[in-house]
Formats: structure tokens, C-alpha cells, sequence
């Protein structure tokens, strides 16, 4: 099949094919003498896996180490994803719960306690990716997504209120005094679990802009949230030094 044709058939632009191809993630099985690029049967199940991958939140680099692994076996990941969509699955359906219940809420029709507010969000990992890192290597799992495995209910009942609050100031300059008193909230809370110096702080900060799962699970809570964060994490690094 030709690029066009491919597109058409997934669902997704020429260019991310391209793009594919020129970061090696997806290569045609051949280019024709007039430069069309012609697909293989085996070329559109790997591109079934990335795209599985990619709807569980893996970033592009991630997926192109795991399916140029050695031990990469296909069928095996197929598995893990059956699992992790389900998962995945079961948790959005919590979500719209609580969206719902929340509407109501709102309304006056009911209360919520405050652990029915954040049923189904889970800003702490990705535990498919970590799954598959075991599987497929790169045992280490990332510091920030380390510290958070041994949240008590206090502790993610703060976690909720400091992004809450960020959220809900997500418009002001980073620099501004509120931005910095809240963002001050989050240093602190993240020392207390871990070792965040002010260069590690300002790292993370840049990882919530950087890894679009970090981009994509903050945002959830106000558009612009995790690039705030980010700045805002910068200026008080930089002032702690």
C-alpha cells in the first residue's frame, strides 16, 4: 500500500507516517524509483503495535526501543495491551462516573466527599509502560513516578489540593507572587517524599512539557496546567540558588 492509502486506512496524516519513517520508527518495506513509499503487510502490523502503544500513553522514543528490542516478541505484546486497554477502560469509566456525580454535585443534588472528587485520576505512573519496561528493558522506572508508589490517602488528598489550586491560578504570570507561594506548596510536598534539589525540581518541571504522558495527565485538570508548572518550577528553582 502507498503512504495515502495507509493514512486512509488508520486514520492518521501522511506527515506522521513520514515522520515515522525519518526517526526509523516505521520504515516501508520499499521506496519506488519515483519516490513513492510502498508498505508490506508486516509494516502495517507493526504500525497496529505502535499505534496501541501510543493510545496507552508510551512516547514515540519509548515505542521504537521497545519494538527494536531483541526480546520483543509480538504476540506477547498484544497481551500486555489487551490487559492495559481494559485497564485503561475500566478506570475512564470511573472518570465518567465521576463526572456525572459531579454535575449533580454542582447542581445541589447530591454531595461528594472528597475521595469520590478524584475517583478514576492517577497522576502517579504509567504501569503499563513500566510493565513493558520490565519486559522489554529499561528496568528503571523513572524517580518521579518511584516516589509516588507509597501515596497515603492524606498524601494524594494534598496532591489533589496543591493541583487544584495551580489549576486554578494556571493564568497568572509564573513569576507571580501566588504562582509562587503555590508552586513553593509543591516543592515542599515532593521533599518530603523524596530528594528534589532545586536543579531536579527545575528537570521535572521541564518533564511536564517534554513527556507528553506527564502533559497529558496534568492538562487534565486545565489546559496549559503542566507548561505553567513547568515555568513556574523554573522560577523557583532558579531563586532557591
Amino acid at each position: 500500500m502507498k503512504v495515502k492509502e495507509v493514512a486512509d486506512l488508520v486514520g492518521i496524516s501522511v506527515r506522521t507516517l513520514h515522520h515515522y519513517d525519518e526517526i526509523g520508527l516505521l520504515t516501508p518495506e520499499k521506496t519506488t524509483d519515483a519516490g513513492y513509499r510502498i508498505y508490506s503487510e508486516e509494516n502495517l502490523e507493526t504500525l497496529q503495535q505502535i499505534l496501541f502503544f501510543k493510545e496507552l500513553g508510551f512516547p514515540l522514543k519509548k515505542i521504537k526501543e521497545i519494538i527494536d528490542s531483541p526480546t520483543f516478541e509480538r504476540q506477547e505484546a498484544l497481551e500486555l495491551q489487551r490487559k492495559a486497554l481494559l485497564e485503561k477502560k475500566e478506570r475512564l469509566n470511573k472518570m465518567i462516573v465521576t463526572i456525572e456525580k459531579t454535575i449533580k454535585h454542582w447542581k445541589g443534588e447530591i454531595q461528594m466527599s472528597i475521595e469520590e472528587k478524584f475517583e478514576g485520576f492517577d497522576f502517579s505512573n504509567n504501569p503499563y509502560e513500566e510493565e513493558a519496561r520490565k519486559r522489554w528493558g529499561d528496568k528503571a522506572v523513572d524517580a518521579a513516578n518511584e516516589k509516588t508508589k507509597s501515596f497515603t490517602l492524606s498524601d494524594q488528598e494534598k496532591l489533589s489540593e496543591i493541583y487544584l489550586n495551580l489549576a486554578s491560578i494556571r493564568h497568572l504570570p509564573p513569576d507571580s507572587i501566588e504562582a509562587q507561594e503555590a508552586i513553593k506548596e509543591w516543592y515542599i510536598f515532593l521533599n518530603k517524599m523524596g530528594n528534589y534539589p532545586p536543579e531536579v525540581f527545575k528537570g521535572l518541571g521541564r518533564m511536564y512539557v517534554d513527556d507528553e504522558r506527564f502533559t497529558k495527565n496534568i492538562d487534565k485538570l486545565g489546559e496549559g496546567l503542566a507548561a505553567f508548572m513547568c515555568e513556574a518550577m523554573a522560577v523557583y528553582a532558579d531563586g532557591l540558588k
